[in-house]
């Protein structure tokens, strides 16, 4: 796939994406009004999950669609004197998000099954911090185009934990409790890791490996469509 041809095809996914998130984002709001107080502590962490990743992906994908307007991906902008780079400013966006929409998802998984954190839920949620912390530091670069290593690889070792813990926790429970749309969540987890590790490990030495971001994303469009379908339709029905 030659340059521009992929250009086309990152900027009309990326396009598409944004706008289907923000619809089932909209659809979900909408439902959420007709339930109870009891129900919405289960399904108000699951919605604004998906609107900080909705914001942060409109800063991620949203700038690189506005970089490529502009003249292409190293296009940068002067702030207080500072020259910024625009992917940079979008990467950094979608980082912070991403770290919060995992927290919120494990708040979704205690309230789902009704679970306290214990020391595992609190030690991911430390891992979330701890990956907070660390991206303000200077050696992350977040001008790059293409993250600097070995810094992108510490930064998100404190997302697999994260997600993958989240993942399990959320695979174990929905096992035991036959609960059928929360088991596909964490399948969907699992997946869009499975797609997104080698993307933080080969992109710098092979960069068209970065086009496995379409399928991880995917995943996460599949988790929000569970999550509309289900998750409400369940609560509503007081089940």
């Amino acid at each position: 796939m030659n340059e521009t041809l992929r250009m086309w095809v990152e900027i009309l996914f990326n396009l598409g994406y944004l706008v289907t998130i923000y619809v089932l984002v909209y659809r979900m709001t909408r439902k959420q009004e007709k339930l109870s107080k009891e129900q919405r502590l289960q399904t108000w962490p699951f919605i604004l999950a998906f609107i900080l990743l909705a914001l942060g992906d409109t800063g991620h994908v949203g700038i690189r669609v506005l970089a490529y307007a502009m003249g292409g991906l190293e296009k940068t902008v002067s702030l207080l004197g500072w020259e910024i780079g625009l992917v940079g400013i979008g990467a950094l966006s979608t980082a912070i998000t991403v770290t919060f929409f995992y927290m919120l998802v494990l708040v979704v998984w205690s309230r789902r099954f009704h679970m306290p954190f214990g020391w595992f839920g609190y030690l991911l949620l430390s891992a979330g911090v701890a990956r907070l912390i660390y991206m303000g530091m200077p050696f992350n670069d977040w001008n790059s185009i293409v993250p600097p290593q070995p810094f992108s690889l510490y930064r998100n070792l404190f997302l697999m934990v994260q997600g993958l813990g989240v993942a399990y926790l959320i695979l174990r429970d929905a096992n035991a409790q036959s609960d059928s749309p929360f088991f596909w969540i964490g399948i969907c987890i699992l997946i869009s890791f499975g797609f997104y590790i080698p993307v933080i490990l080969f992109v710098q030495q092979v960069p068209v490996i970065g086009m496995l971001m379409i399928p991880k994303t995917l995943a996460y469009v599949a988790i929000a469509v569970i999550g509309n379908r289900n998750l409400f339709r369940i609560a509503a029905n007081g089940s």
